[in-house]
């Protein structure tokens, strides 16, 4: 039995194999923190077109009964397609900490209608950081912009550890997996 029924996790049905998907700007929309699904909603409201993949998530509650939930598959994030006035409106519904213009749309469709195939086989998924741990990168945005340093997980957290080489010592700060860009 799940929490709460599924959602539509893409609006208009037949987005990424349309015309308007390949000829059309999308932005890659930054939630705030567990947003996604209310945003989604006030797209649906407004007609706009987007895409933002939702997995099942099954598990086991304390007292043994299996739940299913219905989680982003890319946690903060909603690919919205459209000119400008669809961006406007999105970023209007006060859901959004950051937008930004995906450079190359067509590979993001084709990334996009990949993965809702391999949704649509009910196979179980799991989402992959891009950023592993030892990755040196450079951080883009954020309070941190302009800081190099290595990657490293903590308790599912990614972390950007800034050290002294000759020491082999640092410090470590929570960093956003989509902030930082590999070296």
């Amino acid at each position: 039995m799940p929490l709460l029924k599924r959602e539509i996790d893409l609006f208009p049905e037949g987005l990424l194999t349309s015309d308007l998907a390949l000829n059309s700007p999308w932005w890659a929309m930054y939630t705030l923190a567990r947003q996604e699904k209310k945003l989604m909603r006030q797209l649906v409201e407004q007609e706009i077109a987007f895409y933002a993949p939702v997995i099942e998530r099954r598990y086991r509650s304390p007292n043994g009964r299996l739940r299913k939930s219905y989680e982003p598959l890319f946690g903060n994030y909603v690919f919205v397609c459209g000119e400008e006035e669809s961006r406007y409106k999105a970023v209007c519904t006060g859901s959004i900490s950051r937008c930004m213009p995906v450079d190359q749309p067509q590979e993001l469709v084709e990334d996009l209608l990949q993965i809702k195939n391999l949704i649509s086989t009910e196979a179980a998924l799991s989402p992959e950081s891009r950023l592993e741990p030892g990755q040196r990168v450079r951080i883009r945005s954020g309070s941190f912009a302009g800081y190099e340093g290595v990657i490293v997980r903590r308790d599912k957290e990614v972390r950007l550890q800034v050290f002294v080489r000759f020491m082999d010592q640092g410090v470590s700060v929570a960093i956003e997996d989509c902030q930082a860009d590999p070296l």
